[in-house]
């Protein structure tokens, strides 16, 4: 496939230094966010400055191009700093990730939006959840209806769990035609565009900034190229989410960051603790110690399933492609583990609004709802061990 050469946008800086900046400079508004559950503009403009929004942009269309695993290192950066801020942005990755690989958007409105991207943040994401239907990862078809016109379509339809909120510049929007036979895919709708009502529904546990509300279309008008269609093939539509792809790391890789910024608030607060009774900080008893290299295990072992699966996939072993779901339910269960270690050691100090590990155990907990989940990751995995030899 081909294209124009688009804008040349800034390559983000991926070094060691830059992202440990970009972790300070997003964490510095991450717990004013989280009270107030607004859209992180600070956060996402410091992305956008540094160019990582879109870090995954093809380079036939001047863009940076970063592998897998460069983007799962800016990915732990950002959510070490506000994993709100990160999974706005790993969405809008996946979406330039999606088009360097697949090419669904049509290519002048790609264009533009390369080209506006380089004057403010542009976010993208897939808004693809139903109040009844639930995930699409879990089978069904969803109720919100492209109805096909002379020259274009006609959208209806409520979604959940729309990432962005309001914030959002496109949405991807999961639906039905009403074409005989049916036909099932993704409609790239303008944020902008009349009929679209956002509905304040998000009052989360974690990831309070992520303004993941409802949203409903009503008769928005769409053009006809807009549409692109998810092939049928054994009697189902093969939903996207329903397995791990390299890109769905993205998710991942966010959580490893509030793991690593839990480790942080446990030793800052382990190295100014003296209870009366000890005349000394906690730091320097063996328990202390002990959970704090317990805490550090979870980490290296969650890192190390992120980077050295993408480093193997990069490498062209493709067996490793049969077990990325698996990878993503151990990683989540490390990263849980590190978090809940640092605050059950440290009992209420740790619970309460004023100690970081408070935000950070309600964040990682999030990491359960991202496609494809555990109890549907094990069957699948135990069947297959399970199938007959041929």
């Amino acid at each position: 496939m081909t294209a124009t050469a688009g804008p040349v946008l800034t390559v983000p800086d991926t070094s060691s230094a830059a992202l440990a900046a970009l972790t300070s400079e997003i964490a510095s508004t991450a717990a004013s966010y989280d009270r107030s559950g607004d859209i992180p503009e600070a956060g996402l403009l410091a992305v956008h400055r540094g160019g990582y929004l879109t870090a995954t942009v093809a380079a036939r269309y001047g863009g940076p191009q970063l592998d897998h695993a460069e983007v799962a290192r800016v990915l732990v950066a950002i959510g070490e700093g506000d994993p709100s801020v990160a999974l706005i942005v790993a969405n809008t990755l996946a979406a330039h990730l999606a088009q360097a690989t697949v090419g669904n958007w049509p290519e002048e409105l790609y264009r533009e939006v390369l080209g506006h991207s380089g004057e403010q943040p542009i976010l993208i994401n897939a808004v693809r959840a139903e109040p009844e239907l639930g995930a699409p990862a879990r089978g069904g078809l969803p109720a919100t209806l492209a109805s096909r016109t002379a020259d274009g379509w006609i959208l209806n339809g409520r979604k959940s769990f729309a990432t962005g909120g309001t914030a959002l510049s496109y949405h991807l929007v999961w639906v039905v035609t009403d074409e005989s036979p049916a036909r099932v895919g993704h409609l790239i709708v303008p944020a902008d565009a009349n009929g679209i009502t956002w509905h304040h529904t998000w009052d989360h546990l974690g990831l309070r900034a992520s303004n993941t509300h409802d949203v409903s279309y009503t008769d928005v008008r769409v053009p006809l190229e807009n549409f692109s269609e998810i092939p049928f093939q054994d009697g189902v539509y093969r939903d996207p989410a329903a397995a791990s792809g390299p890109a769905s790391f993205g998710h991942a890789a966010l959580y490893v960051g509030v793991a690593r910024a839990a480790r942080t608030a446990f030793a800052e607060y382990a190295r100014t603790r003296v209870p009366t009774a000890l005349g000394k900080p906690i730091a320097e008893t063996e328990r202390i110690q002990s959970v704090a290299g317990e805490i550090e295990a979870q980490i290296v072992q969650a890192e190390t399933l992120l980077y050295g699966t993408l480093h193997r996939l990069a490498a062209g072993e493709t067996d490793v492609a049969q077990s990325l779901s698996v990878v993503k339910v151990l990683i989540a269960r490390s990263v849980i583990a590190a978090v809940q270690t640092a605050v059950a050691a440290l009992g209420n100090a740790a619970l309460t609004r004023h100690n970081p590990l408070e935000r950070h155990l309600r964040d990682v907990l999030c990491v359960r709802v991202h496609p494809p989940q555990e109890d549907t990751v094990l069957l699948s995995s135990g069947r297959s061990v399970l199938r007959p030899q041929t």
